[in-house]
């Protein structure tokens, strides 16, 4: 009895996985605008590229003033050490 549970168990499972795996992703608020901030990233975290690096995560040491991460507009001032002007 307990074999067949156990059975019945794992295939429920099975079946259930990739149905929950096709869940949709949360919808992007409308009207969403994102502005660069620099100085806030941390290192491999940045989102493109700069004069000091070629490629977006590639950034070497945290809070780098050249790279820059996006982030919701009016978010960049408020945060400390951001800017949205490369320093």
């Amino acid at each position: 009895m307990k074999v067949s549970l156990i059975a019945a168990s794992a295939l429920a499972a099975v079946i259930a996985a990739p149905l929950l795996a096709q869940a949709a992703p949360a919808a992007m608020p409308t009207g969403y605008q994102a502005e660069k901030c620099y100085g806030v990233a941390k290192a491999g975290l940045n989102d493109c590229q700069t004069a000091s690096h070629s490629c977006a995560g590639t950034a070497t040491k945290d809070m780098d003033h050249a790279s820059w991460i996006y982030v919701p507009a009016g978010t960049c001032q408020k945060i400390s050490g951001g800017s949205t002007m490369p320093m």
